[in-house]
């Protein structure tokens, strides 16, 4: 059941063809600093040249009971502030990802059916949201897109230690379908359709990245890689330093950022004074 919604964020179904980038992160009850920081810098609701940019935050229940009661009153302020949370009555687990995917692509479907592209990622993600904008400009949102870091060849981690086990019996395939990084994915409102769709024939999977390339391939679609997400963070010579923005200012999406880096970012890569060659290659 759905415990906090936003029905009117896209105008509606009939207005949300207004929405161009719909913003759908990731959070936990507790990262509130987290929260706070994105609607202040790259999660901004906000027009840009033209392209209305829409927010909202993905959460569930604290899995405690004693935390749930406290943070479930946060998000009931949050909202009321904000008008930017979608809350489910499910424990705020990490299996339970796919849960959180699958019921925002189903209200994605009923209250912002039309919006024409959509980031889906974590909120401890630095986003462009601007070179984001600049990138799906070109790209109808009619045709097929999920861009991000492609995993292909990957398989499940038999290991019983490990956080990403998988037991036989749940998938019994030495081989994942190709799949793109859960940090940060791009897709276009024909993708986001065409996953609700093939969703509804698919057993709900514990790894919310793998279960999205279950069902792109079940709809005979593929991720393609973007070289300017950056899921895994990028490659920072030794004795430069990591938050030079000049690293930062052509990329789309990077994994991983504290709250106070993030604000520190968002404002560096705007700096009207800011001057620096390409020092990270985008394709």
């Amino acid at each position: 059941p759905q415990l906090l919604d936003v029905p009117g964020k896209c105008g509606g179904p009939a207005g949300s063809s207004n929405v161009f980038l719909l913003l759908a992160i990731k959070s936990s009850p507790a990262n509130y600093e987290r929260r706070e920081v994105i609607r202040k810098t790259w999660g901004q609701q906000r027009t840009l040249e033209g392209a209305q940019i829409r927010r909202v935050f993905l959460v569930g229940v604290a899995p405690r009971a004693l935390d749930a009661a406290k943070l479930n009153h946060l998000l009931w302020h949050e909202q009321r502030e904000h008008r930017d949370v979608l809350q489910w009555d499910f424990k705020d687990t990490f299996f339970n990802l796919t849960l959180k995917l699958m019921l925002f692509h189903t209200w994605l479907q009923q209250r912002c059916p039309g919006a024409h592209f959509v980031f889906n990622g974590d909120d401890d993600v630095f986003v462009n949201t601007d070179n984001v904008v600049a990138f799906t400009r070109g790209i109808p949102s009619d045709r097929h897109l999920l861009a991000g870091q492609v995993l292909a060849n990957t398989g499940p981690i038999r290991d019983p230690a490990s956080k990403y086990f998988v037991p036989t019996q749940l998938m019994p395939s030495e081989l994942f379908p190709p799949y793109c990084s859960g940090g940060g994915v791009l897709m276009s409102a024909f993708t986001a359709r065409a996953i609700h769709r093939a969703a509804q024939h698919i057993p709900l999977f514990p790894i919310d990245d793998v279960y999205l390339g279950m069902c792109l391939e079940r709809a005979g679609l593929a991720p393609i890689s973007h070289d300017g997400i950056r899921p895994w963070g990028i490659y920072v010579p030794r004795h430069s330093d990591p938050l030079d923005p000049c690293y930062y200012r052509e990329l789309l999406v990077v994994h991983r950022f504290a709250p106070y880096e993030m604000a520190m970012m968002w404002q560096a890569i705007h700096a009207p004074q800011l001057s620096c060659g390409r020092k990270v290659r985008i394709s």
